[in-house]
């Protein structure tokens, strides 16, 4: 639990992927396109990444992969991100962290 709480507050935007994971591609791509580089944990790469999934999951992720922290605070998955895109209220969540003004 600490070093996924350490490592996604490392950064303003992080997901915990897994490599063959397409929605972590997806959702890459989607914080790309709005002007943020996230940065990117492959758990499935990680020889620590059982128990990164088991504490993503006690953080409230309904599957580890892709778990999206914004600020330190974890959004949620794909669809909890969708969510928010959809609504609007992705880009100003963003916003601190882009680097590429849209």
């Amino acid at each position: 639990m600490d070093k996924v709480t350490r490592l996604a507050s490392e950064k303003g935007v992080v997901v915990f992927s897994k490599s063959s994971c397409c929605l972590c591609y997806a959702v890459t791509i989607l914080f790309q396109e709005l002007g943020v580089t996230p940065t990117i944990h492959e758990i499935d790469q990680d020889p620590e990444g059982r128990e990164m999934e088991k504490a993503l999951m006690r953080l409230g992720c309904n599957a580890p992969a892709p778990a999206i922290f914004v600020g330190g605070r974890l959004v949620g998955s794909m669809n909890e991100v969708m969510s928010l895109h959809l609504s609007g209220g992705l880009v100003p969540l963003l916003k601190p962290y882009q680097t590429v003004l849209n």
